[in-house]
């Protein structure tokens, strides 16, 4: 026994109750475990977001390392976003005291969203859903079929219980999403382009994901001008691919001229 402790006492370890000895063990053990698990998680979405394009049909000279439109698109972005954040800050303050009078909650609400070369970012709006909105979600699919189904088809739901009244209002007139103009200023959104999707709905997009990951999200695109919400989730990537393949700086100009006139109409918007 005392050869024992001379033994241990040599290789530093100056405890010698067995019992906070193993807790001590145990405790490393958990940690260790988690460190592993984390570290997994990490590095298997670094790979996901790191994984390269692959060739795009029928856009043969198209430069996949930058968006589509490259310097001349990029530049209208700037141009039009710095002139809608100077024009529109009154009425910036003015949503903003009502998110904020309505509930107390936080004004803005930040979501991450895939952009061009399946980056992830942190996309703007005005709050419009009850803070609680994931766990209301959740119950309400749980307790509706119906609501499953719209909700796994589109996304969306038309009548959505996580939507405060204020938020009905904002997002009627999409002015819910007019703090993505910082998200285009920081180059991770366009004026135009496609709608900006989250992670579970890149398996709807099917082959066509990659004319997705070709361009920034857009503020405005082929899909809000043509129905929005009124259109199938095929009938939304058709578009989307349509808009890639068929890039131009008139395009965008005319989709930018048709955009006013879709929010007032608020044709598919809820």
């Amino acid at each position: 026994m005392t050869l024992q402790l001379r033994s241990i006492t040599r290789m530093g370890t100056v405890n010698f109750r067995p019992g906070i000895s193993t807790r001590k063990t145990r405790r490393l053990t958990r940690l260790n475990r988690v460190v592993r698990q984390t570290s997994n998680a990490i590095r298997q979405a670094t790979e996901f977001f790191q994984t390269p394009y692959k060739s795009v049909p029928g856009r043969q000279a198209m430069a996949l390392d930058e968006p589509i439109g490259g310097t001349v698109k990029r530049s209208l972005d700037v141009a039009l976003a710095t002139g809608g954040l100077i024009t529109l800050f009154p009425l910036f303050g003015l949503v903003a005291c009502l998110v904020k009078v309505y509930d107390g909650g936080p004004v803005l609400y930040r979501h991450i969203r895939l952009g061009h070369s399946r980056r992830s970012f942190p996309c703007l709006k005005f709050r419009t859903m009850v803070p609680n909105a994931d766990d209301v979600l959740a119950d309400h699919l749980r307790r509706s079929s119906a609501a499953a189904e719209e909700w796994a088809a589109t996304r969306k739901l038309k009548s959505d219980p996580r939507t405060t009244p204020v938020g009905a209002a904002l997002r009627k007139l999409s002015i819910d999403e007019l703090p993505q103009l910082i998200n285009v200023l920081r180059g991770e959104m366009s004026i135009v382009g496609p709608r900006p999707i989250v992670f579970d709905e890149i398996p709807m997009y099917g082959a066509d994901i990659d004319f997705y990951f070709c361009a920034r999200p857009g503020l405005t695109g082929a899909w809000q001008v043509n129905g929005r919400s009124n259109k199938s989730y095929e009938q939304r990537v058709t578009l989307d691919r349509a808009y890639v393949e068929n890039w131009s700086l008139w395009a965008d100009l005319r989709i930018v001229a048709k955009t006013i006139p879709a929010l007032l109409a608020a044709r598919g918007a809820y």
